[in-house]
Order: C-alpha cells, then structure tokens, then sequence
C-alpha cells in the first residue's frame, strides 16, 4: 500500500456542504501528522509508509452515535453493539464482519474470535478499512452520519469482508475464503474473487453487482460505481483480469475484460465494454461491440 493521500479526487461530482465537514478536516489532518510518527506501527505495516490510525477517527464515529442516539433511540442496540460495546475501530470492524459470516452452523462467537485474530495479525487490513471510510466521508454526498459506511453501506462492508477473504487465501485457508465470498455474494451482491488484491482509499458506490475476477488488481484511490465487470475475456487460467491503477474511475455497469490496464486517473464512462489497455488520464466512453 502507498502513502496516505485522502485528498478528494475529482470525479466530476459536487461535494455537499458536509454537517461534519469541521470535524472530518481536523481528522484528516491529524492523520497525516500521526502517520509518519507513530510508535505503534507493526512490522507487519512497515510496508504501508505513513498508514492512518484509528486514534482520531474512533472518536467521531461514537460520538456521531451517541448524538444519533439522542435524537431517536430506535437504534441505540445496533450503536451500542458495533460501537459503543467496542473498544476501537478493529473491534467494530471485527463485530461487523462476523456478522456477515455468522449463520446456525457458524455461532456469532466462533466467528468473531477469528475475525480478531486475522486483524490482530494482519493490522493492515483495518488501516485500509479506515482510508475507505476516510474517502467516503469525504467524497460521498450521500452519507448523512460518520457512521453510516460502516454500519449500513453494503460496498463498504462487501470490500472490508473481502480483506479477511484475501488474508485467509493467501495463508492457505481457500475453503473459509470462498465461504465469506458466498456470503458477500448473499447479503451484498458483491462476487469478489478472495484472491483479487484490493488497495485502500477505495470508494464503492453501492457495491451491488459488482463482479471481480481472480487476478485482479485494484490500486489506491479508485472509484468503482454499481454494476461493474472486472472479468475475463475468456482465458481459463493464468493472469486473465484487469489491472486498475491509481485514481481510476469506472462508472456505473462498466464492463472491463481481459488481462489489460487502466491507468492512473483514467476515467471508464457508465456502461462501457473495455476490452483494451486505456492509458492514464484517458476517458473513454460506450460499448465496443459493433453490428455485423
């Protein structure tokens, strides 16, 4: 993972007047300044230079419940569940991730106890949940409360999901991997093959019908709106998916096959058939496919 950069990205969409917009700038800045001086960093994280903490963001989210909570109680137990009960930003992610793992052969606790360890080793893997959520606060003029990505957007929770799947593939545990893209697949939509290396500062929009492929690559900082195919164009092994670097923005129902590159900051336009390389900064638009 590269350096944290929570800047906004120009997608072509206006911002709102955020409500918390105060609070999320001072926590954004705080995280830059925290970054590259914490103690605290792990081995593990040395690879991911001046990766954000949770120190400044945890905060925000409770108290934005605490206030939720005052204003109508209908929901203080989901609150007090995945934030008030929890000690810090892993500790919701780890409630929330269970969740969607949980069923009547896979008890609640079974599966928590193991979502924490795998974040407890693999610390990286919240720090990427916190530059999502960073991201779509700031971009996103949808989102009424810090809260709400964590607790309620389905692309955000398919993606975060994905994380622990990806761990678990890469140490070897396929079968538990592709039990949690099942239940991706159930509850959000979202087929996301375990093995796809995803980076941080992502923002999914929906997350519903998207599809991605085995050897996908998906950088930092890229846009990825509903309906998206990053597949094959029909090769049956090997390196068959696309690549998506660094800002890159793929609109709503596009489809991108093959073993090809979408550079850094290129835009695919909504319902888009790509099926070769686009080059940085390039926007292309409409299906390829003609009349014969």
């Amino acid at each position: 993972m590269s350096s944290v950069s929570i800047a906004s990205r120009d997608k072509g969409m206006n911002h709102r007047d955020y409500r918390i917009s105060q609070d999320i700038d001072a926590m954004a800045s705080q995280i830059q300044r925290d970054a590259c001086t914490s103690s605290e960093r792990s081995s593990a994280e040395s690879s991911a230079s001046c990766a954000p903490t949770s120190r400044t963001l945890w905060p925000i989210l409770v108290a934005a419940a605490r206030a939720a909570v005052q204003r109508d109680p209908l929901l203080a137990a989901v609150y007090r569940r995945y934030l008030f009960d929890a000690s810090d930003f892993a500790a919701a992610l780890a409630r929330i991730i269970a969740d969607t793992l949980t069923t009547p052969e896979l008890p609640n606790e079974v599966a928590l106890a193991r979502i924490e360890t795998t974040l407890k080793d693999a610390p990286t893997i919240v720090t990427a949940a916190e530059r999502d959520l960073i991201t779509l606060l700031r971009e996103d003029a949808a989102i009424p409360e810090p809260f709400t990505p964590l607790l309620f957007f389905p692309g955000y929770r398919a993606v975060q999901c994905h994380r622990i799947a990806n761990q678990w593939w890469r140490e070897g545990l396929t079968d538990l991997a592709s039990y949690i893209q099942y239940r991706v697949a159930v509850q959000f939509s979202a087929d996301i093959h375990p093995a796809a290396t995803l980076g941080s500062g992502l923002f999914v929009d929906h997350g519903a019908g998207i599809v991605i492929g085995e050897t996908v690559v998906i950088e930092d900082d890229v846009t990825l709106f509903h309906g998206i195919t990053l597949g094959s164009a029909g090769k049956l092994n090997g390196d068959r998916h696309p690549k998506v670097r660094r800002g890159a923005f793929l609109g709503a129902g596009a489809t991108v096959l093959g073993n090809i590159e979408i550079g850094e900051n290129a835009r695919i336009g909504a319902g888009a058939v790509v099926t070769r390389t686009v080059t940085a900064g390039a926007t292309v638009i409409g299906p390829a496919a003609k009349p014969r």
